[in-house]
């Protein structure tokens, strides 16, 4: 299974094609010729995205018999939201942090 790069994951997400794999993905395993059939790109293009989302540690591939049937690696999209959580977190504690030290307005 692949590892995730978090630097790898969030660039592998800013291309449309790929945010639209992973969204099929997330509603269940597909081969590729299910997502190409799904979205507006060619099975080569689904391919080459594949491969993209892979070494990013988002997408892992298991062989059933001729196909491989792609789904979302889980320790992937866990770092991910992981990091969403630790930057809204600091948003907010950055928020409490400059109401709570406010500087006091004069009259």
């Amino acid at each position: 299974m692949a590892t995730f790069k978090a630097h790898e994951g969030w660039e592998a997400l800013g291309d449309p094609s790929r945010f639209a794999i992973v969204q099929c993905l997330a509603e269940r395993p597909r081969d590729v010729g299910e997502l190409a059939g799904q979205l507006p790109i060619t099975r080569q293009a689904v391919s080459q995205h594949l491969r993209v989302l892979k070494g990013a540690g988002l997408v892992s591939a298991e062989p059933v018999g001729t196909r491989r049937i792609y789904r979302l690696n889980p320790a992937g999209v866990t770092a991910l939201k992981d990091q969403l959580d630790t930057f809204w977190r600091r948003a907010l504690d950055g928020f409490q942090n400059a109401v709570e030290h406010k500087p006091e307005e004069k009259s």
